[in-house]
């Protein structure tokens, strides 16, 4: 069975489900089976990939060309397939927590919501299987597009305020310097295509290089490399479901995925290693680490103080790419997946306790653990992989990640990221500490178990006990990434 055409099927499927939404939006229970049919469908597609990628094939299918040279087109390549892995099975859950949500706190503009959550996942994907840098701006964009809507979902002055740096950094970073590195890409190498090795050696003097580099890293703002960070926390104003979905599954992901593919496939590890143009970025992805754990650890509310953490967090992957070794190649590639399984159940966790309790400041969440004991068992394991603590999968993508930097001699950074462990769980680990074994703020706590809707605790104790399966089995993740090295 030839299942390249499948590849543009699996991007558009997503959007088909939008308008099947759209179609049945007065009548809620359809609507929900289609978003979660729609869900299932993709991760089926995608998993229906992993042989043919796995085997060294590359499937592509370009749907059309727009001028010579500059096609509009998708491939499922290792690196690809790893992200769209991640995002299709996480937006299956995802979705189950949103309904069960959603339903629970009787939000309005339900079916707006998952409109616009589909349309944001084909976006997804689409960034997910571009086959050029072209492809890959365009839904870059569309992802932005699409997530403002739901960061807004709430139409409330903080939120619409929220919005707006949302949008405004995002935009403004992409156009001003992401476009321009793309427009630089294409007078120098003649093409904007993906290829293995990359496309501008050769073709560009060492500063030329750097200066590409450095717009790269910086207009892919959705990376949060500071100080082009502050969007995160301002998109804290959406609802729990969407604040997984950006900082676990889409935005954030798609962030430093671009920035892992373009030096993959653009400028190539042997290219950066040679000239040693990532260098001083390693630096500028450490002190993001620490900064922002820094601040995560001063945080009191919840949602804040995991959107720091997501910031600290995604600067490891920056700075596997920036090693420009196999190696940190790998730990970065792998810490795409554990993360997001570890991010998505700690924020599933806090919208959980918030539909429960109302509450979402810390410091009044002492004996929490006593109403809600499956959630913030949960959140436990959640917070183990964040940290890279053994038995979560967190442990294998900073171990190479760590591998990384003693291969490179660099290491400053491996105490960096030494620190940067103590310090998430310092701001973690407390967390669980006092929701179990303090004395409750609320009196309620102490007065028998009263968790979130069904739905919504289904969906994170999946994610959670996804997090302890990959310590035990990362094996198809580490194969993906292994084999962009190879």
């Amino acid at each position: 069975m030839n299942i390249e055409p499948l590849v543009l099927f699996a991007v558009l499927t997503p959007a088909m489900g939008a308008a099947l939404i759209w179609q049945f939006r007065q009548w809620p229970n359809i609507r929900d089976g289609i978003s979660l049919a729609t869900a299932a469908l993709l991760f089926a597609l995608v998993v229906s990939f992993y042989a043919d990628v796995a085997g060294g094939l590359r499937l592509t299918a370009y749907s059309s060309e727009i001028m010579p040279g500059l096609e509009l087109g998708f491939v499922v390549e290792p690196l690809g397939l790893m992200f769209a892995l991640v995002a299709s099975l996480l937006w299956f859950v995802t979705t189950v927590y949103s309904i069960g949500y959603m339903r629970g706190q009787n939000a309005a503009h339900q079916s707006r919501f998952f409109i616009f959550f589909a349309l944001s996942l084909s976006a997804t994907i689409g960034i997910a299987f571009a086959a050029n840098l072209f492809t890959l701006f365009i839904a870059y964009e569309a992802l932005t597009l699409t997530t403002y809507p739901l960061v807004a979902h709430y139409g409330t002055p903080a939120a619409k305020a929220g919005a707006r740096v949302y949008i405004g950094l995002l935009l403004s970073t992409s156009i001003g310097f992401l476009l321009v590195a793309i427009i630089w890409t294409w007078s120098l190498a003649g093409t904007l295509d993906f290829v293995p090795g990359g496309i501008l050696a050769g073709r560009a003097e060492p500063w030329v290089v750097g200066v590409l580099l450095a717009l790269y890293v910086f207009g892919i703002g959705k990376a949060a490399v500071m100080p082009f960070h502050r969007w995160l926390p301002s998109a804290m104003v959406a609802p729990a479901p969407v604040s997984a979905l950006l900082h676990a599954v889409a935005v954030v992901k798609a962030g430093v995925f671009c920035v892992l593919k373009v030096v993959i496939y653009v400028f190539g590890i042997d290219l950066l290693a040679e000239l040693g143009s990532g260098r001083w970025l390693m630096y500028v992805a450490a002190a993001t680490i620490l900064l922002a754990s820094l601040v995560a650890l001063r945080e009191d509310n919840i949602k804040a103080r995991l959107a720091y953490s997501t910031i600290s967090q995604l600067s490891y992957i920056v700075l596997g790419a920036m090693l420009a070794s196999s190696l940190g190649i790998i730990g970065g590639a792998m810490h795409i997946a554990m993360h997001a399984f570890g991010k998505i159940t700690l924020f599933f966790c806090a919208g959980a306790i918030f539909a429960s309790t109302g509450e979402i400041v810390l410091s009044r969440m002492r004996g929490v653990g006593r109403r809600m004991p499956f959630t913030m068992a949960a959140f436990f394991v959640a917070s183990l992989s964040i940290i890279g603590l053994p038995p979560a999968g967190g442990l294998w993508s900073k171990w190479y990640l760590a591998l990384g930097t003693l291969d490179a001699g660099e290491y400053l950074l491996l105490g960096v990221l030494l620190i940067s462990a103590t310090l998430n769980a310092a701001y973690l680990i407390p967390i669980s500490i006092r929701a179990f074994f303090s004395p409750a703020d609320n009196p309620v706590y102490d007065q028998g178990i009263h968790e979130a809707p069904p739905l919504c605790v289904a969906a994170l104790c999946f994610s959670a006990f996804g997090c302890l399966v990959l310590f035990f089995y990362p094996d198809p993740f580490y194969q993906l990434a292994t084999s962009l090295v190879q």
